[in-house]
Parts: structure tokens; sequence; C-alpha cells
């Protein structure tokens, strides 16, 4: 855990169901990991839950205000495609004021647990080079970064 202290009073679970709450601890975080996409709404987070192919993550802390505070979320897509089961990591982000709690590890760590079990066979994500923690927590969770082109098609 790199030597630093952790803190374990967050817990990460699957949302199963939209609540204002949630919406608005998304309009809270997705301005923290991109300046160009808006936040979700409550149907664009519903059709996530509700995909059989997504799962959205969130680690929250209950000691906060007593209900528990949205402190970070994550997205694993796990698919088929001809050479086997897949799962990608997306929209990793965690709130500047949890950052170093173990948060990101810990969403991570929950991720890749629910792709061996669906029986993923790889789980990619990407990063940014200048998301220099987030980097080192990828390459100390055993991510090897690929030697690839990534392309992107704006639509």
């Amino acid at each position: 855990m790199d030597g630093a202290a952790r803190d374990a009073t967050f817990v990460v679970r699957e949302v199963v169901a939209v609540d204002d709450r949630l919406v608005s601890a998304m309009a809270r975080l997705i301005p923290q990991l991109s300046g160009s996409s808006p936040p979700p709404d409550a149907d664009s987070l519903a059709a996530i839950v509700d995909s059989g192919a997504s799962v959205l993550l969130v680690a929250e802390d209950p000691t906060v205000d007593g209900q528990a505070a949205i402190l970070g979320s994550m997205t694993l897509v796990v698919f088929r495609i001809p050479t086997g089961l897949r799962a990608w990591i997306e929209d990793v982000v965690v709130d500047a004021s949890a950052r170093g709690r173990g948060v990101g590890e810990a969403l991570n760590r929950a991720a890749i647990l629910r792709a061996r079990a669906a029986g993923a066979t790889t789980v990619d994500l990407t990063s940014k080079p200048s998301r220099e923690a987030a980097n080192r927590l990828y390459r100390r969770l055993g991510f090897e970064q690929r030697t690839t082109n990534v392309y992107r098609l704006e639509l």
C-alpha cells in the first residue's frame, strides 16, 4: 500500500438504484475527471445501472453527516468478443477531498474481483500520463503499460 496510511471507514458497493444523492455526487465528481463531459443525469445513470454489461461502483463513507457520502466512483464494463470475455475500467474518479485514503485502490480492487468472478481474461484501462498518482496505483495493482495505439473517432 505504498507505505501510506489508508482509511478503511469507507465501503465499495454496486449501485443498483439511482437516487438524487447519486446524481448530486456525480455532478460533483465528473467535473473533477473531465472538463469536457457534462455530469450524467438520472436517466443516463439509470441506463448504466440497468445495463447488463456495466457495473457502477461507488465508494461511500458512512460516517459523514449521518448519511453515506460518495467519495468516488468507477464503471466496470464486461463484454464478450470472439477472443474471449474482457473487462474495461472507465471513469475512475475520487473526490479531491478523499484522495490519499485508498479510495481509488479499493474501487479498482473491487472491479478486478468482479471481472475475475465474471470470467474475464483481461482488464484494460487508460489513464492520462499527467495523472501520476493514478498511474502509480495501476502499476502497483499489476497493470502493465501496453505498447499500442489508442484511436478515437469523435461522433
